[in-house]
């Protein structure tokens, strides 16, 4: 998930500007002077094909009412959000983020919204929901699975085990899976007499500094924890997340059967493209990221639950929600709209038209079908979002720690830290951003 290093400044300006700008609004007049028009911001270039028909069937039913739909790229979309609301000139409503809504909700950005939070998945709830209080009409999820390259598992004569698993001494079906699916170029795999890991040709896993769809993980399924409590301090570096840190990192450094860090560490590694290319058999990944990888691939992509760690199998789930500019000039058209987004009828058509999993309880069919239809089973994920699921960390100033926080465990996958060294620090910093 990308964000802008300068939220963290920039929310000292929103607090100033949503304690003067009191008389200030976003929002156009509209044509007329019963028409009012929203403004609604999203960054997903593909998903805006599926809200100009949402929007379509909102203003049939709302004539008094349009929509004019904003695409920002997701590399901009908080500078500029963040410079309209100190302008107060911020969408109506808007697409929020969890690592994003502590910043603005303690900020006084956000309107409190109304909707049967029974309905949504829970993790998407608790997400966006600040001092009892729901700030996000919820819209829907990603969760991160396991794509895998059928094709290799079938050249090395690999069956996918029915349960993969890990644990911080090495045993368990994972590394074993990933050392037969690792292989070097004089067809040696790691263990192997011979094997070296200087020439591999294809690995059998990608282990790499990716906090979303990789050492979270492996902390939350080894009992460990991120955060002591929603909007509280980080507490990674505790024994439990330590070990499994040591983990994610041994599968690169000590088992050979992940790309070195030199190649994947952020920003500039290249680990989606390994895998798209044929030369990494075991990928975790969100769902949304299919869209990007399957339609390139040259392989047949399959789709497997992330592996159980001691403590079970526990996997982020990263949910978006509505949000509703506190200043919009149409409140009640802003709330009006806000909520008819977390119904059925536009959940279920984004469901169908394969963009995104719905918050909203029982539509997830229509998106597996829709990849179904595709050759990509994804019911994986669906059953892992209905298991244990975690969010990202939810607490203020995790935007402004992202980048450091990324330097130093791009350190610690390197081998330059140890995971307690680099814990440490990392636990340091972060807590030293909270406000």
């Amino acid at each position: 998930m990308l964000k802008s290093p300068r939220i963290r400044w920039a929310g000292a300006l929103l607090g100033a500007a949503m304690l003067t700008l009191t008389g200030c609004s976003s929002g156009e007049g509209g044509g007329s002077a019963d028409k009012v028009t929203l403004t609604y911001r999203l960054w997903d270039d593909q998903q805006k094909a599926g809200y100009e028909k949402v929007m379509a069937a909102f203003e049939k039913a709302n004539p008094g009412i349009d929509v004019t739909i904003e695409l920002l790229p997701y590399d901009q979309y908080w500078t500029k959000l963040t410079a309209d609301v100190v302008a107060g000139t911020a969408p109506d409503v808007f697409w929020m983020t969890p690592t994003q809504f502590p910043e603005f909700v303690t900020k006084g950005v956000l309107s409190p919204v109304q909707a049967d939070t029974a309905k949504y998945h829970q993790t998407v709830v608790g997400s966006f929901t600040y001092e009892g209080k729901l700030y996000g009409v919820p819209k829907d999820w990603g969760i991160v699975g396991l794509l895998y390259n059928k094709d290799l598992f079938e050249q090395a004569g690999v069956e996918m085990p029915d349960k993969l698993t890990w644990t911080a001494d090495g045993t368990g079906t994972l590394l074993d899976t990933a050392r037969k699916l690792t292989v070097d170029e004089g067809g040696k795999h790691p263990g192997e007499a011979g094997f070296d890991p200087a020439k591999v040709k294809t690995y059998g896993f990608a282990s790499w500094n990716h906090y979303q769809t990789q050492w979270m993980n492996w902390v939350s399924s080894n009992g460990g924890k991120l955060v002591d409590k929603p909007f509280g301090k980080y507490v990674f570096n505790d024994a439990a997340s330590v070990q499994a840190l040591q983990f994610g990192v041994d599968l690169v450094n000590k088992h050979h059967v992940a790309p070195p860090a030199t190649q994947t560490n952020p920003p500039t590694g290249k680990i989606t493209d390994m895998f798209k290319a044929g030369r990494i058999a075991m990928f975790p990944a969100n769902n949304a990221l299919l869209p990007f990888v399957a339609p390139e691939a040259t392989f047949e992509v399959g789709v497997a639950l992330m592996p159980e760690g001691p403590a079970g199998r526990s996997v982020n789930l990263n949910g978006l929600a509505e949000a509703v500019y506190a200043k919009s000039e149409h409140p009640q058209e802003a709330m009006k709209l806000a909520a008819y987004l977390g119904t059925q009828e536009p959940q279920k058509l984004m469901a169908d038209g394969g963009y995104a999993f719905p918050a909203l309880n029982g539509l997830s069919q229509g998106y597996v079908d829709y990849w179904k239809a595709k050759k990509v089973d994804v019911s994986p994920f669906v059953d892992e979002a209905e298991g244990s699921t975690f969010p990202l960390p939810i607490t203020t100033g995790f935007t402004g720690f992202e980048t450091k926080l990324n330097q130093i465990f791009n350190e610690m996958y390197l081998g330059k830290l140890s995971p307690q060294e680099a814990a440490d620090q990392a636990v340091a910093a972060g807590n030293a951003t909270l406000e």
